[in-house]
């Protein structure tokens, strides 16, 4: 990106940061965290950060803004920050990221000293970072460091592995603000991952070519070596996993007992034993070998959609059990797709190769259709007026990152300002948030504390088969509900923030927020009543009378998570367990505020869910006769694009052709086939023209 575009970027940037900052009631290097962690949490850079502001300035200073350990695999992520409060685009050195991991490296020895322990308060962020580090040393196999700057790096830098802490590779990244910009409009969501395979192999990769489509598609069949593998996934790690299940995998990408045997005991024959790896890329370089034969130099995109616990175990391997891995060759099917089509192709093939796992239905949720039949709602639901406000305006649902913001990029400044206007940028939820805001109203808050990735897998799972049940109960009356939900949360989290007893002991912010709002939640519940969502979306903002009691308990629900039994050292990890909740929802919290008039009988709001359901359902049955009044007029755009993708089946193309006939009366399986290409359609794209006026 050139220098101009780069600071109109970061001009973008500032005014999201201080939205974030007023938003949250947040300092700006805190609002700076959360936006950067985020980014690469979402990049596969890391998992879900906890944000712990660790310092200490001068000769032999260390520092850290964040950790996240992942036991299973021996993952500790630690993040530093480089926030520059400056409005102008800045520049960064090579000798100012050295300092900063540096001083990482630092806090990381320091942490494993009992005496260092010893001398800190137990109740800060230094202690609960450096705690987990000291209790789980023994399972940690890899420090994966990344910093988070809104400088610019001159040259780019790739993953490096800088050595060993702890005995222990240590391995270096950066998220400059030119990377940032990059991700963010990255093609697809993911930033693509170049790997140069001469230089990380010494020699390009023996390849046989498989199969090839025109200039859509080509395989290419591998034995890639065990030593190339575990180093690309060494540098890389979760990054490598294709993002629409990455969440997934990288949840349930553990180590696994038998490939470590084989490695152990007979490496040689793990080519025959293990099923394999599947990837795709958008672009390969070959090279001839010296025996005349094929080799491929360079892949561009790497992602690999199953074999991620092979690719695992083999690094575990390597780092754990010190097992030499000069023998053992994995089997790989390098499927290359052009770029144009890496949306469409890579996650069917995501989602193929993983039918014979235990990977479910839920793990491709980032791109299930209930995110398109709620992004279609937010675009045609007017939320009512604010007051002082003449007009509504609408809640903006991002079905896929960078929705909104591509949205504002493009038209002419007065387009931009009406599309501000009709969608306000404190209007707008994406899937991660809804699944938190839902999770916590669903009296789960300990699962909401385990951060975004894990809190939207648990999310995922109740949606899949809520959707498998009846498709109908995602209409405009659950989506106004979750609008409500959205309002309480961010109020809470604003009031939480802005509350002098939490300036005076900052930390765990999103654990209140979210405790706070299912104890009283379960507390109505417990008496058969639900919060009023219907008033909230009425007014657009939280009641007065519900915000007093939210005051009033956030305080003492604060008390209550802070206080973990003696035996847990880290109140993050307390949140996370179900025991927490069961210590908050057993306490009996004083609650002064009255709530009449902004609850609802627990049956009555049954019956309003049930209603909105079976109106859904009979809206779907004449939103589709109404399509097929439409078809009779000119089905060919229907016909073409169906068949360049091979979407008919026998009975949707008859049902197209007795509609071109000017047939409208299909016979129930044709009608039935119908309505499901249809669907499928638009999922994939496809938009009806619209009928003229």
């Amino acid at each position: 990106m050139s220098a101009p575009d780069l600071d109109g970027a970061f001009a973008l940037f500032w005014d999201d940061l201080l939205f974030e900052a007023e938003a949250s009631a947040e300092p700006q290097a805190r609002a700076f965290f959360q936006l950067y962690s985020d980014l690469a949490t979402q990049n596969g850079d890391c998992t879900d950060l906890a944000y712990a502001p660790v310092r200490k300035e001068g000769r032999g200073g260390f520092r850290i803004d964040g950790y996240a350990l992942e036991a299973d695999r021996g993952d500790l992520y630690l993040a530093i920050s480089d926030f520059r409060p400056g409005r102008q685009l800045e520049s960064l050195n090579a000798a100012q990221i050295d300092a900063l991991f540096e001083q990482v490296r630092r806090f990381c020895e320091l942490a494993v000293q009992p005496g260092f322990l010893n001398g800190i308060e137990e109740t800060s962020p230094t202690f609960e970072a450096a705690w987990t580090i000291y209790s789980y040393r023994s399972k940690i196999r890899r420090i994966r460091v990344i910093a988070l700057s809104n400088a610019r790096l001159a040259t780019r830098r790739k993953p490096e592995m800088t050595g060993e802490v702890l005995g222990v590779p240590f391995v270096c990244s950066v998220l400059d603000f030119a990377r940032y910009v990059d991700i963010q409009n990255a093609h697809g969501g993911a930033e693509p991952i170049e790997i140069d395979v001469t230089a990380l192999n010494g020699a390009p990769l023996p390849c046989l070519p498989a199969h090839t489509v025109g200039g859509d598609y080509a395989s290419y069949l591998i034995a890639i070596p065990g030593p190339l593998l575990s180093e690309i996934y060494g540098l890389y790690g979760a990054r490598l996993l294709e993002q629409n299940v990455r969440t997934f995998l990288q949840a349930r990408t553990k180590v696994n007992a038998g490939i470590i045997k084989t490695l152990e005991t007979v490496p040689e024959m793990f080519f025959a034993y293990n099923n394999g790896l599947t990837a795709t890329a958008s672009g390969v370089t070959t090279a001839k070998l010296p025996d005349g034969t094929l080799g491929i130099s360079s892949i561009e995109n790497l992602q690999i959609v199953n074999g991620g616990q092979t690719t695992a175990s083999i690094l575990y391997a390597k780092d754990q059990r010190k097992a030499d891995l000069a023998g053992v060759f994995v089997q790989m099917k390098l499927s290359v797709v052009r770029p144009d089509r890496l949306e469409e192709i890579v996650p069917k093939i995501s989602r193929f190769a993983n039918t014979q796992n235990k990977v479910s239905e839920a793990d491709f949720f980032s791109s299930h259709p209930v995110h398109l039949v709620l992004e279609q709602i937010s675009r045609r639901q007017t939320a009512p007026a604010k007051a002082g406000s003449l007009s509504g305006s609408k809640w903006f649902y991002e079905r896929a990152r960078g929705q909104y913001r591509d949205r504002l990029a493009y038209g002419t400044a007065a387009e931009r300002r009406r599309f501000e206007l009709e969608f306000p940028k404190d209007q707008f939820i994406d899937k991660t948030e809804l699944a938190k805001f839902e999770m916590t109203f669903a009296c789960l808050p300990h699962i909401v504390s385990r951060h975004a990735q894990k809190c939207f897998l648990e999310f995922a799972e109740r949606v899949a088969k809520m959707w498998e049940t009846s498709e109908a109960t995602f209409n405009e009356h659950w989506f106004r509900c979750a609008v409500a939900k959205t309002i309480a949360f961010h109020w809470t989290d604003r009031m939480v923030g802005r509350s002098e007893w939490y300036q005076q002991d900052r930390g765990f912010k999103i654990q209140i927020v979210t405790y706070t709002i299912a104890w009283l939640v379960e507390k109505l519940r417990a008496e058969g009543r639900e919060l009023d969502l219907e008033v909230i979306w009425q007014r657009q903002e939280l009641p007065e009378e519900i915000g007093a009691a939210l005051r009033e308990l956030a305080p003492q629900v604060a008390a209550t998570v802070k206080a973990a039994p003696p035996q847990v050292k880290n109140i993050d990890s307390y949140c996370k367990l179900q025991a927490c909740w069961a210590a908050v929802s057993g306490s009996d919290y004083t609650l002064d505020a009255r709530l009449e008039g902004f609850t609802i009988d627990a049956a009555e709001a049954d019956r309003a869910r049930k209603s909105a359901t079976a109106a859904k359902r009979a809206d779907k049955d004449i939103d589709f006769d109404s399509m097929l009044v439409r078809l009779l007029g000119d089905a060919d755009p229907v016909v073409q694009f169906a068949r360049s993708r091979r979407m008919l089946t026998p009975n949707s193309d008859a049902a197209l052709r007795r509609l071109i006939r000017g047939d409208i009366r299909l016979p129930a399986a044709e009608r039935n086939a119908l309505k499901y290409l249809l669907e499928k359609m638009i999922q994939a794209g496809f938009e009806f023209p619209m009928t003229s006026a």
